[in-house]
């Protein structure tokens, strides 16, 4: 069937801000999609309130609104636009949910929008648990032990009738294995059973019985209207059944299924999609196999594209969301030509010849009191994905791209290997280092049997793993001038790096480099091409490997190289890539050919048709230099994936000096690294070459000082005054980060956190109070003119990291005094730095309100900051691009950008935090970032702005009840007139006893609420009563351990609206009043655009 006609326009909907288990890959499906349906001649609407997205930018969609992901937002958008379908599969279970829900309410009928790609019963066969039993059992594939519970009651009959624990919850409707968990005893269950019943938008739970140690695979299956079904890819986990495969370590092609086995899924996964109905798209089935006798369950089925898929599309270059998008619109199979080789239609299954390997990362250090232990519920920040032609070449290449420090599966640093007690518990429960204990158990000479006993690892794995050791004690006890051409091909086919070859051979990394270059052992890149190389492929999207020939296609163009991010963390996710993303469109439009190196599977960066060329390699100083030695670009670009590109650019830097210091005329490197040198990207992170340079100029900081050991920490502390923020230099997100206010907790930090980084010291800063921190972003050219791209003005004081607060866009209370200030300084900054391209600059305002305000400088970073995507979107002015074109040599002043623009309406950006995935943690917001996301609320005021962006963020705020205030005593009296405001709107406020009086001082009459250790109903029954509907408490010293922190978890398990900072509590006030008196309207981002630029 060609495409349908009787469409017009499209709605679709984006996955949101990103979370655990939600994170850019959706960004990845909708841009896709929003392509491959713009081709056929479709209007298509977009929502999504995430602003680092490239699907949000206004050239993305044909209109776009980043307005909050509520049904009832998006029914507005729906009023306003008429489509005449809807796309729900492209945004992960956001989008899936508010498709439900439109559809179950009556809104799609009444505007007569059809839902296309996925129906309702199909949807609902898929999610609903006890529906999708009942498919199963019609077509006789056989399902887990299980049953639906919709109370506590029933959860506690299915569990008798289950009759074993350890016993699996599962809400249905979420996503990421939200609320979910193992239970191992009754309990443990009840407190489960109904925490995950709270968690579901349906309040169902499924609870399953165990297959812990069972193996589990995934396939990636596409349908249409002709009924055609392909299987794109197998994925195997690893890691057994009870870690959710977010968090597995995945494998691709199925490694350990005989062809008789994989045919039987392949079988079951055709019935399945057909019974559940989904017309067409990707679907991902997940399959439970007994290791004992073969049995085979189905685990579950998304009836979306969903992580699984991005990374089965990058494992094989086969692009699903963009196929799933033009099925949908009535295409088939076999009338889609596949991109990649350009003549095999898409109905061909794609064939791999090299095996995939994608390896999950962490961030528990993040969130202390919270287990760093592995369960059905979604814990990883980010992912890295490596491609070699055997398992254990494509293993220790995605080890070493997670930028955890390590070189490969160890042989990276001496190591002292734990007690053979300790080892085993390590097996016994999944862990992220669980890895390398099993590297431990081999050396301590533990048989494979005994580690497949308690890790419920494939022996074929470990088999593999104890392969990669025979090769490890090989070159321990060989010098390295000895190793032959032969054997360096050898050990490089099993994965090893430079590093570990040094380290292994007691040389360094730079020796190893040249002896293998003088052998001639260098890497060749191959092709992903989704057919084996049966037919030619033309998209050169490679990845390298120690063989033969090599599959690089010559050009004339002149080449720039991009370094992407790597994977997502904390502090460096979505907003880097959006960066690199544009640098690619940019310079690809200006005539250059553009190459991306990245590892990261979920992103845009990464999907073959963003630039020429894509690298799918680790990021580090040999994988790159490798690359650069291969096609020798003119340029390459640092300053836009975050740290990660950064930390490589002085090695980098000293690399193509010695390249060409030691080169003949013929063979010489061209490359130069582009944009702001690596010099003064090092003056900016070096403390003391910093402060030179700012004294030069006179610009303020706080009084600070350097400190190598605890003596010297102890002298700074008493020459500025407590409190003190101190951290280690080098680091981004805030890391070991804090806020100290006593000798005793100095000495505790020193003594914890001092190991960061031996040879760098720890930086310690007066910690200015109640100041208002303000964010800069500007961009500069090669002759040294200077235009600011937005200033933005932090919701939540200074001492917040800047990624966990909220801002303003513009400024919404500093005076013109300050501003110009900001203004001046920023300028003067980045010609002493002579910064080319991107710059972001923080600065503190002490008493703004006052007669003379004091501006200080915080610190200054020569590289795109993770606030570009969102200031591009409110002012209109896409900064990476114009960045990129300024490094390519452009002038600001060709490029029409002079002067800054200044929008007449508000933005506001919110930050968006996964505590409810940390049990354990406390909620209060610190200098170190804790958030996996943002979303940005845009309108005409402040109230409104900040009242979509709380919205979009997942707060529901409440327009009546009662507000809890307990403040520690520095915010007893700055609270009266907020609390004021609140009781103005029509709010009962309940206090603790300290705050209470001072309001009462203040004749406000409060009423009085009881702490934990005061006697009963105190806080937190009043809490479980739902008889307080939004809590305002600021942490004070050694209480706020206790009582502050069961108050706060209490809340968030209430989904109560907790604010922890005075400002936080002001602009809600200011959220909740538009909220009471207008009704929130949605306009396209295009409009808000065009108003900017006139």
């Amino acid at each position: 069937m060609p495409r349908r006609n009787d469409i017009k326009k499209i709605l679709l909907l984006g996955s949101g801000p990103i979370v655990i288990g939600q994170a850019c890959e959706f960004d990845y499906s909708g841009t896709q999609a929003c392509k491959a349906l713009r081709e056929e001649g479709y209007v298509v609407v977009l929502v999504n309130s995430n602003p680092a997205t490239i699907m949000t930018d206004p050239e993305t969609a044909d209109r776009t609104y980043i307005e909050p992901l509520t049904p009832q937002l998006v029914e507005k958008v729906i009023e306003k636009e008429r489509p005449d379908a809807l796309l729900p599969t492209m945004g992960g279970q956001t989008a899936l949910n508010i498709a439900v829900a439109l559809a179950k309410n009556g809104v799609l009928d009444k505007y007569n929008v059809e839902l296309i790609g996925a129906k309702l019963p199909a949807i609902e066969k898929a999610e609903d648990r006890k529906l999708f039993n009942e498919a199963m059992a019609k077509i006789g594939v056989s399902v887990c032990p299980s049953g639906t519970a919709s109370s506590l009651e029933e959860a506690k009959e299915i569990a008798s009738r289950i009759g074993t624990y350890p016993l699996i919850i599962r809400p249905a409707f979420t996503m990421g294995g939200t609320g979910g968990g193992i239970s191992y005893n009754s309990e443990e269950f009840a407190e489960m059973a109904q925490g995950g019943i709270d968690a579901s938008p349906v309040s169902q739970i499924l609870i399953d019985q165990s297959l812990l140690g069972w193996k589990e695979y995934e396939l990636e299956v596409m349908r249409d209207l002709a009924d055609n079904v392909v299987i794109i890819c197998s994925i195997e986990n690893l890691d057994p059944m009870g870690i959710h495969t977010g968090d597995s370590i995945t494998v691709a092609p199925a490694q350990t299924l005989t062809d008789k086995e994989y045919q039987r899924l392949r079988d079951m996964a055709i019935k399945i999609i057909r019974e559940i109905g989904v017309e067409t798209g990707g679907s991902n089935i997940q399959f439970a196999v007994n290791p004992v006798n073969g049995e085979v369950v189905v685990i579950e089925m998304n009836p979306r594209v969903s992580r699984s898929s991005a990374l089965a599309s990058k494992a094989t270059g086969f692009p699903i969301a963009k196929m799933a998008a033009k099925l949908a619109v009535g295409y088939t199979l076999d009338e889609i030509k596949n991109d990649i080789t350009k003549q095999t239609p898409a109905s061909f299954e794609p064939t791999i010849d090299y095996v995939v390997t994608k390896i999950p990362r962490f961030a528990f250090e993040k969130f202390p009191g919270s287990e760093p232990v592995l369960t059905t519920q979604m814990k990883s920040v980010g992912e890295a994905m490596a491609i070699g032609r055997t398992f254990n070449e494509s293993f220790q290449k995605a080890l070493r791209s997670l930028e955890t420090g390590r070189a490969g599966w160890g042989c990276d640093k001496p190591e002292k290997l734990p007690s053979g007690e300790q080892i085993r518990a390590q097996l016994r429960t999944p862990n992220p280092e669980r890895i390398f204990a099993l590297r431990h158990a081999m050396l301590l000479g533990m048989s494979i049997e005994d580690i497949f006993e308690l890790t419920g690892i494939d022996p074929w794995f470990l088999d593999k793993m104890l392969s990669i050791l025979d090769v490890e004690k090989f070159i321990k006890r060989t010098p390295l001038q000895q190793l032959t051409k032969e054997h360096l091909y050898e050990i490089k086919r099993q994965g090893f790096s430079d590093k570990q070859i040094a380290f292994a051979t007691k040389t360094n990394e730079d020796q190893v480099r040249a002896y293998r270059s003088s052998l001639g052992v260098i890497p060749v890149y191959k092709t992903v091409d989704t057919c084996a190389a049966e037919f030619e492929a033309f998209t050169p999207y490679h990845y390298s490997t120690y063989e033969e020939e090599t599959e690089i296609m010559p050009t004339d163009k002149p080449k720039v190289m991009i370094l992407g991010g790597g994977p997502n963390r904390i502090g460096q996710g979505i907003e880097f890539d959006y960066c690199c993303c544009h640098a690619a469109y940019a310079l690809k439009e200006a005539g250059f050919e553009t190459i991306m190196v990245n590892s990261n599977p979920e992103t845009v960066s990464t999907d073959y048709d963003t630039s020429d060329r894509l690298y799918f390699e680790p990021l580090t100083k040999e994988d790159v230099l490798n690359i650069i030695e291969a096609e020798n670009p003119v340029g390459v670009i640092v300053q836009f994936g975050g740290q990660t590109p950064l930390k490589l650019s002085v090695p980098l830097q000293q690399a193509l000096n010695n390249h060409s210091a030691l080169s003949t005329q013929n063979s010489a490197l061209k490359t130069k690294i582009w944009g702001t040198s690596p010099d003064s990207i090092d003056i900016a992170e070096d403390r003391e070459r910093f402060e030179q340079i700012l004294k030069r100029l006179d610009i303020a900081q706080p009084p600070n000082g350097l400190a190598r050991t605890y003596e010297d920490a102890l002298v700074v502390a008493k020459r500025i005054g407590y409190p003190v923020v101190v951290r280690p230099s080098y680091v981004l997100g805030g890391r070991a980060m804090e806020i100290v206010y006593s000798d005793s907790e100095l000495e505790r930090y020193m003594t914890f956190a001092v190991q960061v980084e031996p040879d760098h010291p720890i930086l310690i800063d007066k910690f200015l109070e109640n100041a208002i921190e303000v964010d800069v972003d500007a961009i500069a050219d090669h002759t040294g003119r200077v235009v600011i791209g937005g200033i933005m003005e932090h919701i939540e004081q200074a001492g917040i990291h800047s990624g966990d607060s909220a801002c303003a866009l513009p400024s919404i209370s500093l005076p013109p005094a300050v501003l110009d200030k900001i203004r001046t300084w920023t300028v003067e900054l980045a010609k002493a730095l002579s910064v080319v391209g991107l710059m972001n600059i923080q600065f503190a305002v002490v008493g703004a309100q006052g007669y003379s305000p004091s501006v200080y400088i915080l610190e200054a970073n020569p590289r795109a900051s993770r606030t570009v995507p969102f200031v591009s979107k409110a002012t209109g002015v896409q900064l990476a691009k114009l960045a990129s074109l300024i490094m390519s040599g452009k002038t600001l002043e060709e490029l029409g950008f002079t002067k800054e623009i200044i929008p007449s309406h508000i933005a506001v950006k919110e930050a968006v935090l996964p505590f409810n995935k940390f049990p354990g943690t406390d909620t209060i917001l610190g200098p170190e970032m804790r958030s996996t996301g943002e979303v940005m609320g845009i309108d005409i005021d402040f109230g409104r702005a900040y009242a979509k962006a709380e919205l979009g963020a997942g707060e529901q705020l409440p327009l009546s009840g009662t507000v809890f205030v307990s403040m520690n005593d520095r915010d007893k009296t700055p609270v009266v007139p907020i609390v004021k405001e609140f009781m103005d709107l029509g709010f009962d406020v309940i206090a603790t006893d300290g705050t209470r009086k001072i309001l009462k001082e203040n004749g406000l009459n409060v009423e009085l609420i009881l702490k934990l250790h005061e006697g009963r109903p105190h806080v937190l029954d009043a809490i479980k009563n739902r008889k307080i509907q939004i809590i305002i408490n600021t942490p004070s010293g050694g209480e706020a351990q206790s009582d502050g922190r069961l108050i706060r978890r209490t809340a968030l398990t209430y989904k109560i609206p907790i604010i922890t900072t005075l400002a936080g509590a002001k602009a809600t006030a200011a959220a909740i009043r538009s909220l009471q008196t207008t009704d929130l309207d949605v306009r396209v981002i295009q409009e808000y655009s065009l108003n900017s630029a006139e």
